[in-house]
C-alpha cells in the first residue's frame, strides 16, 4: 500500500510510537484567545487509541 501524503504531512511517529498531530486552530484569531489556550496551542497532540492503527498504516511507519 502506498503512503497517504496528506496524513504523512499532518501525522508524526514517536519513537516511542506515539502519533502525534498539530492543535488545531492555530492560524490565526489567536489574540482574542486566553494566555491559557495560546499556550496550550503550542503544543502537539496525541492521537486516541482507535485511530492510531488506521493511520500508521496509511503513513507506514
Amino acid at each position: 500500500m502506498k503512503t497517504h501524503k496528506a496524513l504523512s504531512k499532518r501525522f508524526g511517529v514517536t519513537r516511542t510510537g506515539k502519533v502525534l498531530k498539530r492543535t488545531a486552530g492555530q492560524d490565526h484569531f489567536n489574540s482574542r484567545e486566553s494566555g491559557k489556550v495560546t499556550r496550550g496551542k503550542r503544543r502537539d497532540r496525541q492521537i486516541s487509541d482507535s485511530f492510531v492503527k488506521t493511520i500508521r498504516q496509511l503513513i507506514q511507519k
